[in-house]
This record gives structure tokens, sequence and C-alpha cells, in this order.
């Protein structure tokens, strides 16, 4: 990463993303196939929903009959995150467009947050629409196209499991906490390794706590605890 925030750079820094996206995606479109889902709707839930893991929760719970209401709240819950992320990312974007604000909101992944959260580090804590809409897209459209590709070749693996796709995110999203541990220099080390409180609290969690649930609950917990230990000890 450098400190450029053209959109050209933007495609260039999320690059190293989009293996986990085709990984994810076409596990995803596999899952999909395997559970009755045609290509063309499996590309509509991903391009119209684009709710990642939610989109797993939704294809198990249409092919049960799941009530459509249980199927919304049960996507609410899981995705309510990203209405903690999207208020930190709007922070950036104060000067710019209520309609360029919903563009980035609409299309925020967990993994662009997080890349967005790394490359301020190396431009003074500032960001770019230019910047974060590159990376946006090029998430989105990796991943509707790799879960057509999945639900493609769901006729010839029926069971993505073998391969071992579903740690494609998990490894990408190790990567890029370990250059955010690295490269963050305007906080204490001691408040960066809290990170390692969260695999803590998920451990715990599943043991408690509903898996809808799980994410959002230990997001509001990690979130706290960082802003008081912040306050307190920085």
């Amino acid at each position: 990463m450098n400190s450029e925030l053209t959109f050209k750079q933007g495609l260039i820094d999320t690059l190293p993303t989009v293996f986990g996206y085709i990984g994810i995606g076409i596990a995803f479109g596999m899952i999909g196939h395997s559970a009755g889902f045609s290509v063309g709707l499996i590309f509509l839930l991903s391009a119209i929903v684009y709710a990642g893991s939610a989109q797993f929760i939704m294809i198990t719970m249409l092919a049960t009959h799941s009530p459509i209401l249980s199927i919304m709240l049960s996507v609410f819950l899981v995705n309510s995150r990203m209405i903690l992320m999207s208020m930190t990312t709007a922070s950036f974007f104060k000067e710019e467009k209520l309609l360029k604000n919903i563009v980035l909101g609409t299309l925020l992944t967990d993994e662009s947050f997080a890349l967005g959260m790394n490359k301020r580090n190396y431009t003074a804590g500032k960001l770019s629409f230019s910047w974060f809409n590159a990376a946006n897209l090029i998430a989105y459209t990796i991943w509707a196209l790799a879960s057509v590709m999945g639900a493609l070749l769901g006729r010839l693996l029926t069971d993505p499991r073998k391969l071992g796709l579903g740690f494609a995110v998990i490894a990408m999203f190790i990567g890029l906490m370990y250059l955010q541990l690295i490269s963050d220099k305007t906080l204490g080390r001691a408040l960066q390794l809290l990170i390692g409180i969260t695999f803590i609290l998920f451990y715990l969690g599943l043991i408690f706590i509903p898996e809808n649930l799980l994410v959002l609950v230990v997001t509001l917990v990690a979130c706290a605890l960082g802003v008081g230990v912040k306050r307190v000890f920085f």
C-alpha cells in the first residue's frame, strides 16, 4: 500500500483480497446449487442481497421453506454489524454528498472496511470516495461472478468443503488483521492486541448465544471494551 487515494490505486490495493471473495463466492454457488437453486437465482441473491455469510443462511432457510419474516430477521441480525461499520466509515466522508455516502454504505463489506481502516495508516487518517468506491466495486463484481462460477461448478463437485474453500475468507481476515497491527502506529501495541479478545468472546459465545445473534453481540462487546480500555489507559 501507499498514500495514493485514486480509483486505480483502490483497485490495486483490493487485488490481494480478491482470492477470498472468489473462494467463498464459489462455495456459496456450489451450496446454492446443491440446495436446488438455479444459476440465475444464485446470481440475483449475490447481486441484490449481497450479504456474504447471511446468504448461506438464506438459501438454507429458503430450502427448508422457513417463514419469510424469519428469513428477514435472521439476515438482518447477521448483517446488523454493518450498521456500526457504516457509521465508522461515514466519519471519513462528511464532506461528500449524501448519494456518495449511500453508495459506499450499500456496497460496504467486512473486507473493504478492514482494508479501508488499514489504508488510513498510510494516508494520515484520510480516505477518498474514489479509492473506497473502487474497493467496493471490485468486491461486488468478483463476489457475483464467483457465485455464478460456483453454481456452474456445483454440477461437478457436490461437496465444496473438500477443497477447504470456507477457510479463504478466514485466512484473508487474518492477513488484514496482521497488516493492521504492524502498520498502525497511532495506538499502543497493548490496545491493538485486544483484538485477540474477540476470538475468545466468539469461542465462549458459541456455548451460550445463538449463532444468528453472536456476531452482533460480540461486535458490541468488543467495541465497548476497546473504547473503555482506550479511555482509561491511553
